[in-house]
């Protein structure tokens, strides 16, 4: 079976590291579930909803669930995450395109990606990263078990940035684990209590490199068909996560001399 070059990379870079492994341990429990776009009392929501009022940067509302325009444009994405049966995070994407061009990041910078977008460039926009606060206690991954959703997306779409509007405080994040780079200073979004930054990570440049530091954002095809196929868009089917199994496929490949 033919292997991808960033899994290739991954296995030739040497053993996963400790921190690498034990989260490739984790993720053999991790399963990811997109929201089916007509749902608006999926449990995703309330999690939004629960973060942002305990950490204050929304207000209370009758519903008790975070929801807004963009989770019903054409090129949205929300996943739900969960270890165990339990959902412990949530992450929404926005496939930016020249013909969709809707996404957070465009709403606070559209002078700044509407000319990327008009030379053909598409984004990858990942948006309402949210965790269950206890989940977030007992695994102090859980952002990397999260954002590698975004990760994938970005190889399923053939993605020029995955982007990152986020905290100034998170920058720092992004920039060691991604290679993201600022594109512009910042600015308020609307309906949030936090001024945010616009960053953005070059896919085919940083691919291989976070593989090889970080194999368990590897997958396989067969998970990213399943998360963002449009023909199985918002089934509520659970996708078990695939970072070991494509790590495993490589290392045998390899092992065995079928890729160069």
């Amino acid at each position: 079976m033919p292997i991808d070059t960033d899994s290739a990379a991954a296995v030739k870079a040497g053993p996963p590291s400790r921190f690498s492994d034990t989260l490739l341990d984790i993720l053999e429990n991790v399963s990811y579930a997109r929201v089916h776009p007509e749902i608006i009392d999926d449990p995703v929501y309330r999690l939004r909803y629960l973060a942002y009022t305990r950490e204050g940067f929304m207000d209370h509302n009758p519903e008790e669930i975070c929801i807004d325009d963009l989770d019903k444009t054409a090129n949205v994405m929300c996943f739900g995450i969960y270890i165990e049966d339990e959902l412990v995070s949530s992450i929404r994407l926005h496939h930016v395109t020249a013909r969709h061009r809707q996404s957070p990041s465009m709403k606070v910078y559209p002078e700044v990606l509407n000319p990327m977008l008009d030379r053909g460039m598409s984004f990858i926009d990942p948006s309402r990263f949210t965790a269950d606060h206890e989940a977030s206690l007992a695994y102090p991954a859980l952002p990397f078990l999260t954002l590698r959703i975004a990760a994938m997306a970005s190889v399923y779409f053939e993605a020029d940035l995955c982007l990152a509007l986020v905290r100034p405080e998170h920058a720092a994040f992004y920039r060691r684990v991604f290679g993201s780079e600022q594109i512009a200073g910042v600015r308020t979004y609307p309906g949030l209590h936090f001024p945010v930054g616009l960053y953005g990570a070059q896919v085919d440049t940083i691919r291989a490199r976070v593989a090889q530091r970080f194999p368990f954002f590897l997958s396989t095809y067969e998970e990213r068909h399943q998360l963002f196929s449009s023909a199985l868009n918002g089934s509520g089917e659970r996708v078990m996560a695939s970072a070991r199994t494509a790590y495993e496929r490589a290392r045998e490949a390899l092992e065995n001399g079928a890729a160069s």
